[in-house]
């Protein structure tokens, strides 16, 4: 059974699920900062699903906006999810065993890293009144939270190999076993 525009109705259900997945894990790790697997999460369900993979992760920027408010902080999120989807999507669709694990969590690192300056521009437009002088003095001050978040999406983003790997095998058997 297809839904709309060739989507299958087991894709739906696959997305939301994966979806509700990113949404349950950020609340669970709320109390640790800027830890988290949404950005793992973006990048397995990227190396699986492709451009398909902007559901789950959109769903997910909605439930976040359900739960805690369409305010000025979600804004970002619908750029930077799916900046990380980009990125991700500009990798090597075949890297060698060998380089995958680095390759992945480095990518992950970087974009935990990069995360504060990211924000920084919606940060001027909202709360800066686009004064950009005060860009740079955001970031820096930022700049501890976002080492933080790129050693935690570092050592979280070491999980996108065994993940992408179950995720492709659950695929194979769903489509061998409807």
């Amino acid at each position: 059974m297809r839904g709309r525009k060739g989507l299958e109705l087991r894709h739906l259900v696959i997305f939301a699920m994966l979806g509700t997945i990113q949404f349950i894990s950020k609340q669970v790790l709320e109390p640790l900062p800027n830890v988290e697997l949404i950005s793992t999460l973006t990048m397995v369900y990227t190396l699986v699903y492709r451009r398909k993979a902007l559901i789950p992760i959109f769903l997910f920027i909605f439930m976040e906006g359900v739960l805690h408010g369409f305010s000025l902080w979600w804004v970002p999120y619908l750029y930077l999810w799916p900046l990380l989807w980009g990125m991700t999507m500009l990798l090597p669709k075949r890297l060698p065993d060998w380089l995958r694990i680095p390759v992945y969590a480095a990518v992950c690192a970087l974009f935990g890293l990069a995360y504060g300056s990211l924000y920084a521009p919606w940060q001027a437009a909202a709360f800066l009144n686009w004064d950009w002088s005060k860009v740079p003095a955001w970031i820096i001050a930022g700049l501890p939270w976002d080492a933080a978040h790129a050693v935690g999406n570092l050592a979280l983003g070491t999980l996108i190999v065994p993940l992408t790997d179950l995720l492709q095998e659950l695929e194979r058997k769903m489509v061998r076993n409807p």
